[in-house]
């Protein structure tokens, strides 16, 4: 508990906001097609009382995870954004939480979500999306297209096939500490720099990767 009138610090609502519960917002995760039902859902359908309801889920499965949307909870809205020219779509800080939440899977959900399911976008534009607009956004001179002398980084994917797989949580941090890990279908391989660093979801052990600096950190 809190001492009263004591006001929470730190990292806003993602940490330490004390957010009333909203079950209506609180989604059972079944599986990354953005169709979960809600607490409020599943409740109503057992008779049983939001908290119950989470508390049953867990005891059915203990691999049972939760999402609780914070911003950009309407599909619509999401859209809207994604087809904005000054987007930069699939851009996120997916180490940056991984105890709590990560966006690894956006790359893949933006080709099995929108492009293979709603088909909101070609599959041309979407991988322009994934590299060109990102690397020209960042000056990156020579990435985001295939091209002689550019760097040679590719992902070979079946565009029928590729897809999020649902997060797990595993305990390899230092302390044995928890964190979420989220792979995915349909990637043949990811080869940076010429090299093949994963084949089938699996690391060759080759790391040919190198920090990238926008103009600001080459100043």
């Amino acid at each position: 508990m809190r001492p009263r009138g004591a006001e929470f610090q730190g990292g806003g609502d993602a940490t330490t906001n004390p957010m009333q519960p909203d079950y209506s917002n609180l989604y059972a995760m079944r599986d990354v097609d953005w169709n979960d039902p809600t607490i409020e859902e599943i409740a109503r359908a057992r008779g049983v009382d939001p908290v119950e309801a989470v508390l049953d889920l867990m005891l059915e499965n203990e691999d049972q995870l939760f999402v609780q949307p914070i911003v950009n909870v309407e599909k619509d809205d999401v859209l809207g954004m994604l087809k904005h020219p000054r987007t930069l779509a699939t851009f996120s800080d997916s180490g940056a939480h991984v105890c709590q939440e990560m966006g690894s899977s956006l790359q893949t959900h933006m080709l099995s979500y929108w492009v293979r399911n709603v088909q909101a976008f070609t599959l041309e534009e979407a991988v322009r999306m994934l590299t060109f607009d990102n690397a020209s956004a960042w000056e990156l001179p020579d990435r985001g297209l295939i091209r002689t002398g550019y760097a040679a980084d590719l992902v070979v994917f079946d565009a029928d096939a590729i897809k999020p797989q649902m997060p797990t949580v595993v305990a390899d941090l230092p302390g044995g500490a928890r964190r979420l890990v989220q792979k995915a279908d349909g990637i043949a391989a990811t080869i940076v720099n010429g090299m093949i660093a994963f084949e089938n979801g699996d690391s060759t052990g080759n790391y040919a990767g190198q920090l990238l600096r926008g103009p600001l950190g080459r100043a």
